[in-house]
């Protein structure tokens, strides 16, 4: 009797260590969120943050946008995105165009980040604001011509003395798109026809300023925080920044954002950790890349604060309308001439 009890003790803790095994694997699994992303800098530090916090181990694939899409769209259920993660607001409207989101309903986000910074079905969310505006060399362009809006670069006057990024860039097709949703299309091409005419084109935002700061050009358009990237690094750089159009409709701002995917095996998991994004973690999200919060509550970090300032007069115009507009852009840029 004796040797029947031990017999199925043994039997009974074996069959609960391999309960508690199998368990400890599922929860391992579910524990898990996996983020395609196409944005590939300052991703570490809020991440691991977040794993400190919560336990919950963060894994990614990067690679092009159009590439993951893509992989998304051809893994289908198989697929292991939770999250797919990227830069400007024409990504995340293809994104959701291609069907690759699931709507969220949280609270959370809607509270933390502004109504035209994200999707209004809920499918992405602003994370990042990135304000693409007007920068001047403070060696050679006098204060008192120093332009104020988009459209004065489309003027004569700034012939050969302007420096764009190329045709082909997605933030140059958003900012075009913007000008499309606000003023229409037959207006865009006269604005975008004076920029090509004016501009020399250059690949990179960086190889603008650097350009400006050279005295190859005198003015560009750039996002904010290339600039300070640079002034982080000398912070004497002969290059300054307007807010443009600051009396009209405001900067152009751009997002970096992410959505949870409609193949998500974790999507509450994920969902969370963009709540965690746009609210706990949003300082160290953004602020390694000088980019501006888009929760309103959360200040901006020190350098672009004392450098550009808090606050500025921004365009209204909600990031997935323009970022839905981005075909017609391409259209536009490739009819002005602009390269």
């Amino acid at each position: 009797m004796r040797n029947t009890l031990s017999a199925m003790r043994v039997i009974v803790v074996a069959l609960a260590l391999a309960l508690l095994a199998a368990a400890c694997s599922s929860e391992g699994d579910e524990q898990t969120i996996r983020i395609y992303t196409g944005r590939h800098y300052d991703l570490e530090e809020a991440f691991a943050q977040y794993t400190e916090e919560t336990g919950v181990k963060i894994e990614f694939l990067e690679g092009s946008d159009v590439e993951l899409r893509e992989r998304i769209l051809a893994e289908g259920d198989e697929t292991e995105a939770d999250i797919y993660m990227t830069v400007d607001a024409g990504n995340l409207a293809r994104a959701s165009q291609d069907g690759i989101f699931a709507p969220i309903e949280s609270e959370i986000l809607e509270a933390a980040v502004p109504e035209n910074l994200r999707d209004p079905n809920g499918e992405w969310f602003g994370l990042s604001a990135r304000a693409r505006t007007i920068v001047y060399s403070n060696e050679r362009v006098d204060p008192s011509e120093v332009p104020s809006t988009y459209v004065e670069l489309a003027q004569p006057e700034w012939e050969g003395r302007v420096c764009l990024r190329n045709s082909s860039n997605i933030y140059t097709q958003s900012l075009v798109a913007s000008f499309i949703g606000n003023v229409g299309y037959d207006e865009t091409l006269e604005i975008v026809e004076g920029w090509a005419n004016n501009a020399e084109m250059l690949a990179s935002d960086t190889t603008m300023l650097e350009s400006v700061a050279a005295g190859e050009c005198d003015v560009a358009i750039v996002n904010h925080y290339y600039l300070a990237r640079l002034m982080e690094e000398e912070p004497d750089f002969p290059v300054d920044l307007v807010w443009a159009d600051q009396t009209g409709r405001g900067t152009h701002v751009n997002v970096s954002g992410a959505g949870v995917t409609k193949f998500a095996d974790n999507p509450e998991l994920a969902q969370d950790l963009l709540e965690w994004l746009a609210t706990e973690g949003q300082n160290i999200f953004v602020d390694g890349n000088h980019e501006y919060p888009v929760n309103p509550e959360v200040q901006p970090e020190a350098l672009i604060a004392q450098s550009f300032g808090e606050a500025f007069v921004t365009d209204p115009l909600n990031a997935a309308d323009f970022g839905g507009r981005n075909a017609d852009a391409v259209r536009l840029l490739d009819e002005a001439g602009y390269e």
